[in-house]
């Protein structure tokens, strides 16, 4: 019987010998798997007493298409030169071809339905990202809620399909954590994120300077509204783990770094000013 970390191990050994090409190795970055949702997945399906083998079925496919967002993120519009294009273009196909794999695997499986959960989730993801890139946003709730469709969506379709009770919750405001986390760092430290970029139009939506042109005080408006969405997920988080029948130690031990993350912020802020 195989134990958790090592249930990990096996599907992510799994997850590298599908992402590896030997063309894209050379030419762009390796694409990096996300450990945090690789572990929720890995985690529920632990829960439910999933076998190896249909646990490889379910986590592959969907790190697979993972994989392939954040591939797709990683392009930008503001680089230039042919070799920059070249770059752009060659990450383009890489994510192509990793969401690919995942419909190949599915469909050597016959695996239909997932196939349809999964492109719901993607469609999803997409439609919420619009939101969120284009500033179409009418409240700070839009925002949030935005956020946790982008950040759990494939999750939550696959909870929903194999009725993994409870888990739902716990990941969901485990991810929108971390991201709010991540978004706020890059804030503090370049004064650039797509998200504060929504929370200065919404807050201050006569403001058409960008968020370097902030102030000072405005600035540290916008991470103090920040924190109460990332303090509230914690309270969030807390009484979802404490609805699971059962909690792996490792989980608890997941949850309790994210809940213990030291934040910095306003005070370097301040400082800087």
């Amino acid at each position: 019987m195989l134990n958790l970390q090592q249930k990990l191990e096996y599907v992510r050994e799994k997850i590298e010998g599908k992402i590896h090409h030997p063309f894209l190795t050379k030419n762009i970055e390796a694409p990096i798997i996300d450990e945090d949702k690789l572990f929720f997945l890995v985690s529920f399906l632990d829960d439910l007493n999933v076998s190896i083998e249909d646990m490889e079925s379910y986590v592959v496919p969907t790190m697979l298409l993972q994989i392939a967002l954040d591939t797709h993120d990683k392009v930008t519009n503001d680089l230039s030169g042919d070799s920059n294009l070249k770059h752009r273009q060659l990450t383009v196909l890489a994510g192509v071809y990793y969401s690919g794999l995942y419909y190949k695997i599915l469909a050597d499986q016959d695996n239909i339905e997932v196939i349809r959960l999964l492109a719901e989730g993607i469609e999803t993801i997409n439609d919420q990202k619009i939101i969120v890139y284009q500033q179409e946003l009418d409240g700070i709730e839009k925002l949030i809620e935005c956020l946790k469709n982008i950040e759990a969506s494939l999750h939550k379709k696959l909870i929903k399909h194999l009725h993994a009770k409870g888990w739902d919750d716990v990941i969901t405001n485990f991810l929108l954590i971390k991201r709010l986390n991540k978004e706020r760092e890059q804030f503090v430290k370049s004064h650039t994120s797509v998200v504060f970029e929504g929370l200065k139009k919404l807050v201050f939506p006569k403001h058409e300077h960008t968020l370097k042109e902030l102030s000072h005080e405005q600035r540290n408006h916008l991470v103090f509204i920040c924190d109460k969405y990332i303090s509230f997920s914690k309270e969030l988080l807390i009484k979802a783990k404490n609805k699971l029948p059962l909690v792996n130690e490792a989980v608890e031990s997941k949850i309790e770094v994210v809940l213990n993350q030291h934040q910095i912020g306003v005070k370097s802020l301040v400082e800087e000013g």
